[in-house]
């Protein structure tokens, strides 16, 4: 009978080693080189594009990977329709990482808005309750839209690109993400969007120096219809990537200087080097152009400035909703997400997904004493917890 449960324990064993194995390798890192496909050779082992779902739903994303090596962030001084801070052009380098195929869409962004009501009965039923020891793996799930209408009057299909959030709401999500799938997410730095964006190329665009080419890769003001398009119908960048030029614009995690990248030139920069952490709550760096822009702001270097003030001049709220923005061009504004190859420890990752500045964090603050926001946990339980409380009803 011992001789019998010993070996049980090793068969048991033996499948969960298998089991943890095959996750691994399922959601982007393999042993084997592969016989066929995209993959990026690393000393860990190929990283190859995956798609999983979002534990506990049928909602999938897929990402892909992005190889390390150097290159040039900005636009030289004699590209076309080149503007200020898009320079001086600074040698930057970039660790492996996955991108997001494509920007994060509605039926993505809309089970993580699902959060808030499903925080709230958490709240009032005294489950998971959020204290001094469990908040740092606590969000703030964002509020119910002010005006539904807005967000929503060009559209809201499923496969739509998610807009009119704040990076502080994209923030969250990429917290919330990765916490509940076990691997590390954030938004990108913007060296790293770029470098993503131009997959090797030096040109104006992933495809060259022609902007009549855009309209095989990208929407934007010529070929929009005025409203942002569903994801992935356009060619992708050498690397998989889908909408890099065109869509919607998408948040970095920087904060923006009309003078560029003055301030790292002549030194040895990284792509998390690079990141010029805010420190007020505007103006932040969103990269990539819009179905509402020219050509010219669609190039790999062209970069928006956020505005809280303008982007948020409807919002009847007292302080302003640090979740969702009320005018345009905020229906131009979407992210995508970014997985490292290289994972941070967790004590040094609030800085890519909480609240940044006093500013910030007062008005989230104010919502939850106020009962307007609410926060909970996010885990691997987190799924679970849910279908608890939705069999319940």
């Amino acid at each position: 009978m011992i001789m019998f449960r010993s070996v049980l324990l090793i068969v048991i064993s033996t499948l969960l080693l298998t089991t943890a194995v095959v996750a691994e390798e399922t959601f982007g890192l393999v042993k084997e080189k592969p016989a066929e496909g995209r993959y990026v050779e690393t000393d860990r082992g190929f990283m190859v594009p995956y798609t999983r779902k979002i534990p506990g739903t049928d909602i999938e994303f897929s990402m892909e990977p992005i190889p390390g090596g150097k290159f040039l962030m900005g636009s030289p001084a004699t590209e076309t329709d080149r503007k200020d801070d898009e320079g001086p052009q600074v040698e930057v380098t970039i660790e492996p990482f996955w991108l997001g195929r494509h920007e994060v869409t509605w039926s993505e962004y809309k089970y993580f808005m699902s959060l808030y009501s499903v925080f709230k009965e958490f709240q009032s039923q005294k489950i998971r309750p959020v204290n001094d020891a469990t908040k740092v793996d606590a969000i703030t799930a964002p509020t119910e839209l002010y005006d539904p209408s807005f967000t929503f009057e060009l559209g809201e299909d499923p496969q739509q690109p998610a807009v009119t959030m704040t990076q502080y709401a994209a923030k969250q999500y990429t917290k919330w993400l990765g916490a509940i799938t076990g691997n590390q997410y954030r938004l990108p730095g913007e060296a790293e969007w770029e470098y993503a964006c131009r997959a090797g190329t030096t040109t104006a665009y992933h495809f060259g120096d022609d902007a009549s080419l855009l309209e095989e890769y990208g929407w934007f003001y010529d070929n929009a219809d005025e409203a942002p398009r569903k994801v992935g119908q356009k060619k992708p960048n050498p690397w998989g990537l889908f909408d890099m030029h065109g869509n919607v614009w998408e948040w970095c995690l920087d904060e923006y200087f009309e003078d560029g990248y003055t301030r790292l030139k002549d030194k040895q920069v990284t792509g998390r080097s690079a990141i010029a952490w805010p420190t007020k709550p505007f103006p932040r760096v969103l990269r990539g152009g819009s179905w509402d822009d020219d050509a010219a702001e669609c190039r790999a270097a062209s970069k928006l400035a956020s505005h809280d003030t303008d982007w948020k001049a409807q919002d009847p709220n007292l302080p302003l909703s640090p979740w969702w923005f009320t005018d345009d061009p905020a229906r131009a504004v979407g992210f995508r997400v970014l997985r490292p190859l290289n994972e941070l420890p967790k004590t040094e990752m609030a800085k890519y997904w909480d609240p940044d500045v006093e500013d910030i964090k007062f008005d989230v603050q104010i919502r939850l004493e106020e009962g307007r926001g609410v926060s909970g946990i996010v885990d691997k339980k987190l799924p679970g917890a849910i279908e608890t409380l939705e069999y319940a009803k």
